[in-house]
């Protein structure tokens, strides 16, 4: 248990450390207003015993008797709110801790891992870390100051009972420490069973037009039954490996009270201790009895604060891509690559790529699929980090650059958009989020997607569903273009943009490219020959090499994969129905 207070103090910043620390000596000071209520007590039964009861008996008692809870009333109130200021704080603090050190790992570590793990640590496990770590370091915490403090006054009054409690306190720790080892093995099938739940739910939930198109409504609630199966069994065993511990820890304080009032008795009866002292020892044991039992009831879900900080620091420790780069302005945007290599683990993906692009030039990338394209295009924006040789951006290693001030040369135009669930003026802002709205509508007008906007019932205001869903594939790719354009970096890559979009829609979609890339540096991954024809150069990567390189009049003159690829497309577009 102390451990786990210990590892949650560390993992929270020094304001919030210092917020926990004063709610600890708040905690003190609370625990002696509580033990007033023992020489208020004692004021009576001492006007009882000498049968000198009076009005004075009755009027001192009140009065510490008010103290002690006033004291105890506004003093908790200020250890609460300290002690909740930081662990929410704590809470929200690491949230966008987690997101900004999830912002530099680099991607491999997103396929690497699930989404499941991701959202889950970022959702339920910062929820947890606010809702249950604020409340059980507050009552544990307070248990122990408080049980502290009673033992200091009654090893005032008798050691003996002092001692008795002081075994009945080592006695509850030795169980609680048991208790806690108890769930070191369970406690990663828990972890896990969470991740796997919300993966299942995520995936479901983004997969249920496919699901409900092939029919496989049951097949897919299964695995989710499954997840939510794996769940509940991980959840009881994690209570079953703590309940025997629990009600040792509840028979344990009830002993200790029970010891501590016998004891008092028979020393009363044999003469060692007034009968004044006896009573009051009787009443402690009470208050020793309350305070062991409420900390041993949530000191049971310290092992959620002990998972909850570890399932974070762990993802706080994966090392991030070295970002600690200057923050240069390239000369020029002539992108070059130098023998370049890369894997997926053991996987070769990019192998010994050298490569020029010049500056206000497009090049257009093809070749068949998993040949290293994409991968390609990440490398020069540094998604990832080469396992060899150099990417270069205006003579400079990207290594040079400080992450943000590098991205700012590039904009990327996916074959897959991602718009968030807000309103599409502020999806078109995304960059630049202050950005008046005059500037909005003027990339949304050179996006082509100004007339559709209008159209929809709130216009720019109209809030649309989570990944754009809302919208029509060219709709989406208009909106990221406008997006784009409000970024207005130098460098453009184009991965697969008008791969999926409808003949209406591709015609517009287009205009929305050109102004895209006027005057800029051009990167495109295309299939259609329409796209890449004009392109100043062509580069053919196939199994992680470049293949071919040159024009299109070079390239379709030259036995090889672009010719076999345009003489596919001419062969497919002259299809027909019969």
């Amino acid at each position: 248990m102390f451990k786990t207070l210990k590892k949650y103090f560390e993992f929270c910043n020094d304001t919030n450390r210092k917020k926990l620390y004063k709610a600890m000596i708040l905690g003190v000071l609370k625990a002696m207003f509580a033990t007033l209520r023992i020489p208020a007590i004692a004021v009576i039964l001492q006007g009882i015993l000498d049968r000198d009861m009076s009005m004075r008996n009755v009027w001192m008692s009140l009065g510490i008797m008010c103290v002690s809870l006033t004291g105890q009333v506004l003093v908790g109130l200020k250890t609460t709110m300290l002690q909740t200021e930081a662990s929410y704080n704590t809470s929200s603090g690491k949230r966008i801790e987690i997101a900004e050190h999830l912002r530099y790992l680099p991607m491999g570590f997103f396929n690497a891992n699930s989404l499941g793990r991701i959202t889950n640590i970022t959702t339920n496990t910062m929820e947890m870390l606010a809702d249950v770590a604020t409340l059980v370091v507050m009552i544990t915490t307070q248990g122990i100051i408080t049980t502290s403090v009673i033992f200091l006054c009654i090893l005032f009054f008798d050691w003996r009972i002092a001692l008795i409690l002081l075994a009945g306190v080592a006695v509850f720790a030795f169980f609680n420490s048991m208790m806690q080892k108890a769930t070191i093995p369970v406690a990663p099938e828990k972890s896990k069973a969470d991740e796997g739940l919300v993966a299942a739910v995520i995936e479901y939930i983004q997969g249920i037009a496919e699901v409900k198109n092939f029919n496989l409504t049951g097949k897919c609630a299964k695995k989710l039954e499954e997840a939510i199966s794996r769940k509940q069994a991980a959840d009881t065993r994690l209570e079953y490996s703590v309940i025997p511990f629990m009600c040792l820890q509840g028979i344990t304080t009830k002993l200790t009270g029970l010891i501590m009032a016998l004891a008092s008795v028979y020393f009363c009866i044999n003469g060692t201790m007034p009968l004044l002292y006896a009573i009051l020892m009787i009443i402690s044991s009470f208050m020793v009895y309350e305070s062991l039992d409420m900390m041993g009831g949530f000191s049971a879900l310290m092992r959620n604060v002990n998972i909850v900080v570890t399932q974070a620091n762990e993802v706080l420790s994966i090392p991030p891509m070295d970002i600690e780069g200057e923050d240069h302005r390239p000369e020029n945007m002539d992108i070059e690559l130098k023998n370049v290599s890369f894997a997926y683990e053991d996987k070769t993906i990019i192998d010994d790529i050298s490569l020029k692009i010049p500056a206000n030039t497009t090049t257009a990338i093809v070749g068949p699929s998993g040949g290293g394209k994409t991968t390609l295009t990440n490398l020069m924006a540094r998604f990832w980090d080469v396992r060899s040789g150099q990417v270069l951006l205006g003579g400079k290693n990207v290594k040079e650059y400080s992450f943000d001030s590098l991205m700012k040369n590039f904009s990327f135009v996916f074959q897959r958009v991602y718009l968030f669930e807000d309103t599409i003026a502020n999806n078109i802002r995304f960059g630049q989020p202050d950005a008046p709205m005059d500037k909005v509508m003027e990339a949304a007008k050179r996006a082509r997607c100004h007339d559709f906007i209008m159209s929809l019932p709130d216009g720019y205001d109209t809030v649309i569903g989570e990944g754009g869903a809302s919208l029509s594939g060219g709709e989406k790719q208009r909106i990221s273009i406008a997006r784009a354009i409000m970024k207005d970096a130098p460098i453009i890559i184009l991965d697969e943009a008008t791969a999926n979009v409808d003949p209406e829609n591709e015609a517009e979609l287009t205009k929305a490219i050109e102004e895209l890339t006027r005057n800029k540096t051009m990167i495109m991954i295309a299939h259609r020959l329409k796209t890449v024809r004009h392109a100043d150069q062509i580069v053919v990567v196939a199994d992680g090499k470049v293949a071919q390189k040159g024009t299109h009049d070079e390239l379709i003159n030259r036995d090889g994969i672009y010719r076999d690829f345009v003489s596919e497309r001419k062969e497919a577009v002259s299809w027909k129905i019969a």
